[in-house]
C-alpha cells in the first residue's frame, strides 16, 4: 500500500514537566477548604452538645424545684414523729435542704456552661471561618490567576500545531502572524507566565499547608481547654451532688431504730395500752341495762323436748329452756354464749299459748313458734328431769299464759251442796240421765249440759269420769264445799281448755293448778 502524503496534526497534549500540567491547581485549596469545613462542623457539634447539656441543667433545675414542691409540706400527722433533731421530722428538713441545694447547683453549673465553655468554642469557630476566608482570598487567587495562564498557554499551542500542518501542507507558505515561528515564541512567553504564576501559587499552597499542621493544633488545644472547662464544673456538680444524697443517706441512717417509738411512748403514755396490765375479762365487763329486771329469767335450766313429725321416733332430746319477763320460753341449743351467737331455736309467745296440766314429769304446751315464719300452731311435749321441776316450770309458765289447762266449776246453790256427799259425783246412768232430762222438760234421751238456776233446788249435773286424771287427783276447796268439777267433754280429752263459756258457762270459775 502506497504511504499517504496529506499532512498528520502532530500531538499537542504535553506533560506536567513540559508544559501545562493536568492537575487543576484550584483542587489543593479547595481540599483544604473541605478539610476548614470539616473542623467548623465539628466545633459546631460541640457547642450544640454544650448548649444542650445546659438547657438539660435549667430542666433538671426545674424538675428539683418539683421534687422540692412534693416534701415542701409538712408531714401529714406529723405530730407523730419527734420535732427535734435526729429524727424522721430532721431527716424531711435535710432532704429539703439538699434537694434546694441540687436545684440552685444545676442553675449555676447551666451559668458556667453559658459564660464560660460556649465562648471557647464560639472563638475558636469564627477562627476556622477566618483561616476559610484568608485561604480563598489568598491561595484562591493564585489557583485562579494559575488557571488562566494555563489556557492561554493551550490556546498558543493549538495554534501551533493547526499553522504547522497548514505549513507542511501548503509547501510553507503561510500568513506572518501565522508563521511557527512566531507561534512558538509566543508560546515561549506564555509558558514562561504560566509558570511564574504556578509557582508563585505552588509556594502560597506549601505556606497553607506548613500553617494548616500549627492552626490544627490549635483548634484541638481550644477544644481540649472547653472540654476541660466543661469536666471541671460537670465533675465538681456530680461530687457536690453526690455528697448532698449521701447526706441525705447519712442523717437516716443515724436516726436510732428505737428514737421515733421511744418519744411516741412518752408523748402518748396517756392513750397507750400498758403490757403490764392484766387482760380484760367477762367476769369484770358491765355495760348499761345489764341488771334490768327485763333481762332476768323468770326460770332456766334443761328441759327435754319430744320432737315432731318423723322426729318423734327419736324420742325426748336435751336443751336448755329459759322463760323471759316479756313471756317468751326460748330454747336454745346449750348455754354457751361464747361459742357462737345464741340465737333461739324455739321461741314460743305463752299469753298466745295454751298450757296443759302436769303428768309427773311431762307437760305440753300448744301454741306457735313465733321465731319460724311457716308453719302454724303445734303442741310441744316437755320432760323435767324431777316431778318438782315439771310443777315449778308449769307454774311459772302458767303464770305467763292466759289459756292454763284447769277444770271449770259451776256455781251451785246452797241446797245442793248440803245434799252433795261426795266432791265427784257418780256417773248416773242412761236411765237416770233421761229421767233427769224429762224432769227438766228436756228430750228424753238427751244429756243436759246446762247449768240450773239456783231456784231448781238440784244441782247440775254434769258427765265425769269416775277416776279423775293424775292432774286433778288433789281437792280443791270448791270441791270441799260440795262443788262438782265438770268433766271434759267428749272429743276434748287432752289437757287443753279453751277460754270460760260467755253464755251458759259464764258463772263458772276455773282453779289454778
Amino acid at each position: 500500500m502506497a504511504q499517504s502524503t496529506l499532512p498528520t496534526r502532530t500531538n499537542t497534549t504535553v506533560s506536567d514537566d513540559e508544559a501545562v500540567a493536568d492537575g487543576e491547581p484550584g483542587d489543593t485549596i479547595g481540599l483544604l477548604t473541605e478539610r476548614l469545613r470539616a473542623w467548623k462542623h465539628m466545633c459546631g457539634y460541640l457547642e450544640g452538645y454544650i448548649t444542650a447539656v445546659s438547657h438539660e441543667q435549667k430542666a433538671n433545675a426545674k424538675d428539683q424545684e418539683k421534687v422540692l414542691k412534693s416534701i415542701s409540706k409538712p408531714l401529714r400527722e406529723g405530730h407523730h414523729f419527734d420535732q427535734a433533731l435526729g429524727g424522721v421530722a430532721g431527716l424531711f428538713e435535710n432532704m429539703r435542704a439538699n434537694t434546694s441545694g441540687i436545684a440552685n447547683m444545676h442553675l449555676e453549673t447551666a451559668k458556667n456552661l453559658d459564660g464560660t465553655v460556649l465562648p471557647i468554642l464560639g472563638r475558636l469557630h469564627a477562627e476556622i471561618k477566618n483561616k476559610t476566608k484568608e485561604i480563598e482570598n489568598g491561595a484562591g487567587k493564585g489557583s485562579k490567576s494559575v488557571e488562566k495562564a494555563r489556557n492561554e498557554s493551550q490556546k498558543y499551542i493549538e495554534l501551533l500545531g493547526t499553522h504547522t500542518a497548514n505549513f507542511d501542507s501548503s509547501g510553507g507558505k503561510v500568513s506572518h502572524h501565522n508563521d511557527p515561528y512566531v507561534l512558538q515564541r509566543n508560546i515561549y512567553y506564555r509558558l514562561n507566565k504560566q509558570l511564574i504564576e504556578e509557582n508563585n501559587n505552588r509556594g502560597d499552597i506549601i505556606t497553607v499547608q506548613n500553617n494548616f499542621q500549627q492552626f490544627e493544633t490549635h483548634v484541638l488545644q481550644q477544644v481540649q481547654a472547653a472540654l476541660n472547662s466543661f469536666q471541671q464544673f460537670m465533675g465538681s456538680q456530680a461530687d457536690r451532688q453526690k455528697a448532698m444524697y449521701s447526706d441525705i443517706s447519712g442523717v437516716a441512717s443515724n436516726i436510732p431504730a428505737d428514737f421515733e417509738w421511744n418519744g411516741f411512748v412518752k408523748r402518748n403514755d396517756n392513750l397507750l395500752v400498758n403490757p403490764n396490765a392484766p387482760p380484760r375479762s367477762m367476769a369484770n365487763v358491765s355495760f348499761p341495762n345489764q341488771n334490768h329486771r327485763g333481762t332476768k329469767p323468770l326460770i332456766e335450766g334443761s328441759l327435754e323436748r319430744k320432737s315432731r313429725g318423723l322426729g318423734s321416733l327419736k324420742g325426748y332430746s336435751a336443751a336448755y329452756y329459759a322463760v323471759s319477763p316479756a313471756g317468751y320460753l326460748h330454747q336454745y341449743k346449750d348455754n354457751d354464749d361464747f361459742r357462737h351467737e345464741p340465737t333461739p331455736e324455739i321461741s314460743l309467745y305463752l299469753p298466745d299459748c295454751t298450757i296443759g296440766a302436769v303428768s309427773d314429769t311431762k307437760f305440753t304446751i300448744k301454741g306457735k313458734d313465733v321465731s319460724s315464719k311457716i308453719g302454724g300452731s303445734h303442741e310441744f311435749q316437755f320432760k323435767a328431769h324431777t316431778p318438782s321441776d315439771a310443777k315449778t316450770w308449769h307454774d311459772i309458765i302458767s303464770q305467763k299464759s292466759t289459756g292454763t289447762a284447769s277444770l271449770p266449776t259451776s256455781p251451785i246453790d246452797t241446797s245442793a251442796a248440803s245434799a252433795t256427799t261426795s266432791p265427784i259425783s257418780p256417773t248416773p246412768t242412761e236411765k237416770e240421765t233421761a229421767h233427769a232430762a224429762a224432769g227438766a222438760g228436756g228430750e228424753p234421751g238427751k244429756i243436759d249440759t246446762t247449768v240450773g238456776s239456783s231456784s231448781q233446788g238440784t244441782a247440775p249435773t254434769s258427765t265425769t269420769s269416775t277416776q279423775p286424771p293424775p292432774s286433778f287427783t288433789s281437792t280443791s276447796p270448791q270441791q270441799q264445799a260440795g262443788v262438782v268439777s265438770g268433766s271434759t267433754p267428749k272429743g276434748h280429752e287432752d289437757h287443753y281448755h279453751g277460754q270460760p263459756g260467755e253464755k251458759q258457762l259464764e258463772g263458772r270459775t276455773y282453779i289454778q293448778k
